[in-house]
């Protein structure tokens, strides 16, 4: 069953045109990674799914439901949606508990009790369960991007997108958050990530998607793509990620 459906994909930003023509799918239960340099669309493709960017021109169908028809419910639509971002947008004067709640009672309608034993569950599956009682503030970045997955999870999404989750981290933090997206994985949840983690990629995506420039370059098998990549476009920002004396300018 095919989770998410992009046709002809544009968007504009005044006379900046940031994605040229964007095809592709994921199918439930597939991890999609998307790379690429700086510049070249990637995050505003995600915002595009979700609709937190509304595309200029195009279709995006999202767990059979088409986000792009004006007489969508975006927000119902939404709900079966997770997103996690670079920075972890927590509530600061909330406790960790509170901030896994609060859009379970507010946009799903459930009881506390029910919203909390939800919250409960998620913050364990993300190894957080000793942190609920924490305020934002008292947790690394790592745990504060883990409360965020937590949030997500909590609405039951049937996919999540991630946007260069990692990115905010200090490097020792960064492990700590990927295995949670491993264990995601190997639960068959399905995700599109955008990321600068190649070994993550390689190691855990179906698919990886090179983009650059706004349009999708090469489109396979992790081993194809970052292994035996086609294009010199790809090989040449291959070469410069995978270089460890490479500074890294990428990040988006």
């Amino acid at each position: 069953m095919t989770a998410v459906e992009i046709r002809d994909l544009h968007k504009r930003f005044g006379q900046l045109e940031v994605l040229r023509g964007i095809d592709f799918s994921v199918e439930s239960g597939q991890v999609v990674c998307v790379i690429g340099p700086s510049g070249s669309g990637k995050s505003t493709l995600l915002r595009c799914v979700n609709l937190l960017e509304r595309p200029t021109s195009g279709r995006v169908v999202v767990d059979g439901v088409e986000l792009t028809d004006p007489d969508t419910d975006i927000d119902a639509a939404r709900r079966r949606i997770g997103m996690v971002f670079q920075q972890f947008n927590l509530f600061s004067h909330l406790t960790v508990l509170r901030n896994v709640t609060i859009a379970q009672e507010r946009v799903l309608g459930r009881g506390g009790a029910e919203a909390e034993s939800v919250a409960r569950a998620n913050l364990e599956r993300v190894g957080l369960a000793d942190k609920a009682g924490s305020y934002p503030a008292q947790l690394s970045g790592g745990q504060q991007q883990r409360a965020a997955i937590a949030r997500a999870l909590a609405m039951d999404p049937a996919l999540m997108l991630f946007d260069e989750p990692t990115s905010a981290l200090d490097p020792e933090l960064v492990g700590d958050v990927l295995t949670v997206m491993r264990d995601l994985a190997e639960e068959g949840m399905t995700m599109l990530v955008v990321t600068h983690e190649m070994a993550f990629a390689r190691e855990v995506a179906d698919r990886v998607v090179f983009m650059d420039a706004g349009v999708i370059v090469e489109d396979g098998p992790p081993g194809q793509v970052i292994g035996r990549p086609e294009h010199e476009r790809t090989r040449t920002f291959l070469r410069r990620v995978l270089d460890p004396t490479h500074v890294r300018t990428d990040r988006v």
